[in-house]
């Protein structure tokens, strides 16, 4: 056992006074040298943590219901507009590859790899013969084009013509005018089902993400504000 320094010079003069007294007296032993020893108590027992694995999240849309390229761009889209886009527990696309008729605009939950699909509408500017393909684009105003690149949603709104609606901004060059050109994501009668079976495809807007009416309460609560809405052909 190791003492420091002041230990064993303390220790020194109490054995000198014990040496000179004992040649004429002999001590008798204490009470607490007689007592019975206190039996020795066992450490706490030692508690091993099993060591944890790392959690691996769901695949992400394991359907494939979105085509490869469209996905891969819109999860580059959203490390490359981080800062405006804060929340990632879901994200919108829209595949302006399909037809009208088809189930193109995608919600995809982040979270759980589940995906969901409805359909929305192109502009007229973008499809002039009415063929159910959009092909041209614009960002340019009275051009009631489609713009395509990265959105984010700004909120629930409510207008005088198209009444409960999402509102949109652009973060690209692409479709950076799209609150000057109220580019936003709204119900229509053209959008509907029954225009639908009737028709072959859906109409035409003058730019918006139109939706059937049913499906807009859904989308406008989970879109919220913050969130990607990405665009490509």
């Amino acid at each position: 056992m190791r003492l420091s320094r002041r230990g064993l010079i303390l220790g020194g003069s109490a054995l000198l006074a014990g040496c000179s007294s004992a040649a004429s007296t002999q001590l008798a032993p204490s009470a607490a040298s007689l007592a019975p020893s206190a039996p020795a108590v066992d450490p706490a027992p030692r508690v091993v943590m099993a060591a944890q694995q790392p959690v691996t999240p769901p695949p992400l849309d394991p359907a494939n219901r979105v085509r490869k390229d469209l996905m891969d761009r819109a999860l580059a889209a959203l490390d490359v507009h981080h800062r405006r886009i804060p929340l990632r527990d879901r994200m919108y696309l829209v595949d302006f590859q399909r037809f009208s008729g088809e189930e193109r605009l995608y919600e995809v939950d982040l979270v759980t790899g589940h995906v969901a699909a409805f359909r929305t509408s192109h502009g007229r500017g973008s499809d002039p013969a009415h063929s159910g393909f959009a092909r041209d684009f614009s960002n340019r105003p009275d051009s009631h084009m489609s713009s395509v690149g990265s959105f984010v949603t700004a909120g629930a709104n409510w207008g005088p013509q198209q009444g409960p609606n999402v509102l949109l901004d652009g973060l690209e060059y692409s479709n950076d005018r799209a609150r000057e050109r109220a580019i936003i994501v709204h119900g229509a009668d053209y959008a509907d089902p029954d225009f639908l079976a009737r028709e072959g495809k859906l109409g035409r807007s003058y730019g918006c993400f139109s939706t059937a009416h049913a499906d807009l309460p859904m989308l406008r609560e989970r879109m919220g504000e913050g969130r990607l809405l990405f665009a490509f052909a």
